[in-house]
């Protein structure tokens, strides 16, 4: 193997490993935070499909949170809304050593 095709598997190798880091993230429940990953240079042509692939999960993903989130505020907002009809209670306690 001449000395460009070790870097250039070199380079395939380590943006095949950040790409499966990426995918993995994309259907953990909690992914370890994002590090943006140095001195990869340019992406291999070869990984193109993958990559956009990876994207398209990305923003089926975030899709999948806002939806999730936006239900989590409706919920919340509901059971403020049954707490506020709440007549206020009397105390429970009586403080007799007063």
């Amino acid at each position: 193997m001449s000395p460009d095709e070790t870097v250039n598997a070199d380079r395939v190798t380590a943006w095949e490993a950040v790409l499966t880091s990426l995918e993995q993230a994309t259907v953990d429940d909690d992914p370890a935070p994002w590090r943006e990953p140095t001195g990869l240079g340019p992406m291999p042509r070869g990984l193109a499909g993958r990559a956009s692939r990876l994207l398209a999960a990305q923003r089926d993903r975030m899709a999948t949170l806002d939806r999730d989130r936006r239900q989590a505020l409706e919920h919340l907002g509901a059971l403020r809304q049954v707490d506020a009809t709440r007549a206020p209670q009397r105390s429970v306690y009586l403080d007799a050593s007063a």
